[in-house]
């Protein structure tokens, strides 16, 4: 079991290793990276199975005892993050087999892109599994080093002005963790979460603030409202598959450290700051879908989505309850895969009509009937129609505004869906339904087949939960009960 907990860490950094050694042989650098992630998702497949028997993985380094020892520990919620991290893992790296996005082959000028996958998918799962507040951030500087790896690796003007972009605000929302996590040090004398849930030497008012200005640091990691405008400046210049990793994950690793933090380790936190939660939960999800609503390239409309999707996952954590944070988590698993999967879709329409601009794209329903279908189990579980995921996941979330009276969220969260359908129709009916502004035009020919059974493969997962949600319901609640329970 101690070996278990490291592996979210150990096998993807091992993968990287051996990715980078076998770079100069693109074959066998894939088979590499197609075993390591293989052995990732069985073990993420392990430690939820462990998690689920109230048996969670955990160690403490070098021999040390908690909480003077690094620290790993697997509980239910991590689990189940860990686990979508390997799926979407092997989900890009199925991407790549094809040429829906050329750009994402792994030849000679992009040979260090499966290792910074990886390297990224490290970051993640250290990030998910660490019990100690410091080596949280050093899982971030990792997530922030591999990123602005993938984001330079094309090495156009593009490229770089984007790594430029997203290097300015994440730094100084890693600073603010740094600066953070050194006055719960000096406050508590502890880093390790155990410790500091059982630590009460900060005074309230010094409490609100040093979480407050951590809860602000994972804001800005989240793209939260009004610190967001890095991810739609900067993710549509990664290719497709990297895009599609970026959107599922980073974005959540912030909203777990504040669930974790505000829900778990300093449990309960001042009502304040769940309070300004909530308000900056609904400014996120507004301002979010407007920016979707007004742009026409698919990439920035999604990214855009992906801010606002953030806004109803905060909203969970603001409710400050064990169905809030439940729905957090189902939520947060519903959107990592719908998301993901756009982005995939996005990739797919852009080769075969040669845009992203939906003003230059159409005529797709008549050529690729089954792609129409294939968008339409994303798209409509993004909006939360029923019985599609996203329709569980929202129930969930204003169920609780509802019981709460909070009625302001509500509504305002009610909005957002009916402006989320606009965009998710603007994308049907202009790369679909239109016929091409092209009279000539035919979709072009693509090696395809890899796209199609990775999108396939989360379509289906998202089919599983929507028509099926209550094992991860179940499984939610049961993870929601042990925050907060150290």
């Amino acid at each position: 079991m101690n070996l278990l907990a490291v592996s979210p860490l150990l096998v993807p950094l091992a993968t990287a290793l051996l990715a980078t050694l076998a770079g100069p042989r693109p074959r066998l650098q894939r088979a590499v990276s197609f075993a390591g992630i293989a052995v990732f998702l069985g073990c993420a497949l392990a430690l939820v199975a462990a998690a689920a028997a109230d048996r969670p993985a955990d160690i403490a380094f070098g021999g040390w005892p908690a909480p003077y020892g690094i620290q790993f520990r697997i509980d239910r919620t991590s689990a189940a993050l860990i686990l979508i991290t390997a799926l979407m893992g092997a989900a890009t790296l199925g991407f790549m087999l094809g040429d829906a996005d050329p750009g994402a082959g792994s030849g000679p000028q992009n040979r260090m892109m499966l290792p910074l996958i990886h390297g990224l998918l490290a970051g993640v799962g250290g990030a998910f599994s660490t019990a100690d507040l410091f080596n949280l951030y050093v899982w971030y500087e990792v997530m922030l080093i591999t990123a602005l790896g993938l984001f330079a690796i094309g090495g156009r003007v593009g490229h770089l002005d984007a790594t430029f972009k997203y290097l300015t605000l994440n730094l100084f929302g890693t600073l603010m963790l740094l600066v953070s996590a050194g006055f719960v040090y000096a406050s508590t004398g502890h880093l390790n979460f155990g410790a500091l849930s059982r630590s009460a030497t900060m005074a309230p008012g010094l409490a609100t603030v040093v979480l407050a200005a951590l809860t602000l640091a994972f804001l800005i990691k989240s793209a939260a409202f009004p610190l967001f405008a890095w991810l739609p400046a900067s993710y549509h210049t990664l290719p497709a598959p990297v895009l599609a990793l970026f959107a599922g994950l980073l974005t959540k690793v912030g909203i777990y450290a504040i669930l974790r933090t505000l829900g778990d380790v300093f449990a309960p936190a001042p009502p304040v700051l769940f309070e300004a939660l909530g308000w900056i939960a609904a400014a996120t999800m507004l301002f979010g879908v407007l920016g979707a609503a007004y742009h026409w390239d698919m990439r920035r409309i999604l990214a855009f989505h992906i801010i606002s999707q953030i806004g109803y996952i905060l909203l969970g954590i603001a409710l400050a309850t064990d169905a809030g944070n439940a729905a957090t988590l189902f939520y947060t698993v519903h959107h990592i895969l719908v998301k993901a999967n756009l982005f995939l879709v996005a990739a797919m329409i852009f080769r075969l009509t040669g845009s992203y601009d939906l003003r230059q794209a159409g005529g797709l329903y008549a050529a690729r009937p089954a792609l129409a279908i294939l968008f339409a189990v994303p798209a409509v579980s993004l909006v939360g129609i029923p019985p599609m995921s996203g329709f569980w996941s929202k129930l969930l979330i204003l169920q609780e505004t509802i019981a709460a009276g909070r009625f302001a969220w509500t509504a305002i969260a009610l909005l957002v869906s009916v402006l989320t359908l606009y965009s998710m129709m603007k994308i049907w009916l202009e790369a679909f339904w239109r016929p091409h502004p092209d009279p000539g035009w035919q979709p072009a020919r693509a090696r395809l087949g890899p796209a199609w059974a990775a999108t396939l493969g989360l379509a289906f997962v998202t089919l599983a939960i929507s028509l099926n949600p209550e094992p991860l319901v179940a499984y939610a609640q049961a993870a929601a009960r042990t925050l907060g329970a150290r």
